[in-house]
């Protein structure tokens, strides 16, 4: 295994810190799970259980080992240190400055172990205006613009179908524990990784965010390609209630697309810039895609080069289409 060897502390709740550490026992890390005296990970009762075991806590612990320490008490102090003088990562989820004051802050663990890679994942990072301020994924999310981008067919707001800032955030951490890692092993000198949510969640998004940047002008979410301003990139209708996607605009899809469907005179709509250019061939998408069942389009689909997917809810994906 790659990371067989390497002693991980886990002090981080709920879902960034806990899939970092999760991926890295996938491969072979000795995590140990410090978790809340009394009252344990959050994560251990919430949601959706199987066999007795939440589901949400099963896929993001398994393979780690687990103790329950109250780091405001002496004995659990003395645990903490006995295990942190071994240790090659620690991880922490707390707002900035709550480690210092319970004594396990980067300093103080760096003083007894110099090769510790220390990682601290917080809403908004160790210092700026907004360090303190209280935050899970939908609060950063907003203030990132993406629950703005998110707009509903009713030209509203809607949350997003996934934790992104927390799933981002745990990515920046991993890559930034992973380089340290091998430093720490060339050097013998460990390092501090600062990773705020809102900086991972902004650094993905170039490809939504490129108009404001370069013009300053706000983003119009229904002219942006990556929210349905491309005709080949959007969801539609179709007769049955049910929605399909077509996930590809490059133009040798919209050819074999509208070539199959028999108006090719169409064709240069799909080459113009996303917005309201494209609405000719929006609204015949529109149109075709509600004469057919979504079942009778994923076969007319089958075999065409196309970027096509039917839209999928929990009962009607298939266990066997997704890799486990």
């Amino acid at each position: 295994m790659k990371l067989d060897g390497v002693r991980v502390l886990d002090l981080s709740l709920f879902l960034p810190g806990p899939m970092l550490t999760l991926m890295m026992a996938d491969h072979g890390a000795d995590v140990i799970k410090v978790e809340p005296a009394g009252e344990g990970e959050p994560t251990r009762n919430l949601g959706a259980e199987k066999n007795g075991a939440a589901v949400w806590f099963r896929n993001t612990h398994r393979g780690k080992r687990s103790i329950q320490l109250d780091l405001k008490a002496q004995a659990g102090q003395a645990a903490f240190w006995a295990l942190a003088r071994d240790a090659d990562v620690l991880i922490e989820a707390f707002r900035p400055g709550v480690v210092d004051r319970l004594g396990v802050g980067y300093d103080a663990v760096r003083a007894v172990n110099p090769r510790i890679v220390y990682c601290s994942i917080s809403a908004f990072g160790q210092d700026g205006r907004y360090r303190v301020r209280p935050a899970h994924d939908l609060a950063v999310q907003a203030l990132a613009g993406m629950v703005a981008q998110t707009e509903g067919f009713d030209g509203k707001p809607a949350p997003p179908g996934m934790a992104a800032a927390d799933a981002l955030s745990s990515l920046t951490a991993l890559s930034g524990v992973l380089m340290a890692l091998l430093r720490a092993r060339e050097t013998g000198v460990g390092d501090y990784v600062d990773v705020a949510m809102l900086d991972s969640l902004l650094a993905w998004t170039p490809n939504l965010t490129s108009r404001m940047f370069a013009t300053g002008e706000p983003l119009i979410p229904k002219h942006e390609r990556s929210f349905g301003g491309q005709a080949m990139n959007a969801i539609y209708e179709t007769s049955d209630g049910q929605w399909i996607v077509l996930g590809g605009s490059e133009m040798k899809f919209a050819r074999n697309l509208l070539e199959g469907l028999g108006r090719l005179d169409l064709l240069d709509y799909a080459d113009l810039p996303p917005g309201p250019g494209q609405d000719p061939l929006r609204a015949f998408f529109r149109e075709t895609f509600k004469t057919r069942t979504r079942a009778a389009w994923e076969m007319w689909f089958d075999g065409r080069d196309v970027c096509f997917a039917p839209v999928r809810t929990n009962t009607t994906a298939r266990a066997g289409d997704v890799r486990l």
